[in-house]
This record gives C-alpha cells, structure tokens and sequence, in this order.
C-alpha cells in the first residue's frame, strides 16, 4: 500500500463519509422544510376569508 497505513486510509474514509452524510442529511431536511411551508401556505390559504384571497390575489397579479 505504499506510504499509507491502516489508520490513515481510515481516516480519509471516515472524513469522506461525514461530509457526504452531512450533506446528505442537509439536503434532506431542506425539502421537508420545503413540504412544511408549502403545507402550512395551503392550510392559510385554506382558512382565508374572500376578501383576504382577493386582496392576495391582487398582489400576485401586479
């Protein structure tokens, strides 16, 4: 194996797998949040009286 030892060729492993499980679990929990406020946006909406949808939908348009 040349230069490399056991624990060295371990740490380097270890180093990989933290960075791609961290990244892995952050890109995760971004779309959750992402589920969870587009959920929470329906349920307000939901829960709107006409004149705030109207109001909201006149914003959106101009």
């Amino acid at each position: 194996m040349g230069d490399f030892d056991i624990s060295t060729i371990g740490l380097v492993i270890a180093v990989v797998t933290g960075i791609g499980s961290f990244w892995f679990g952050r890109r995760i929990r971004m779309k959750q949040g992402e589920k969870r406020r587009e959920k929470d946006r329906i349920a307000a909406q939901a829960s709107e009286t006409r004149q705030q949808r109207r109001a909201r939908e006149r914003r959106e348009r101009g």
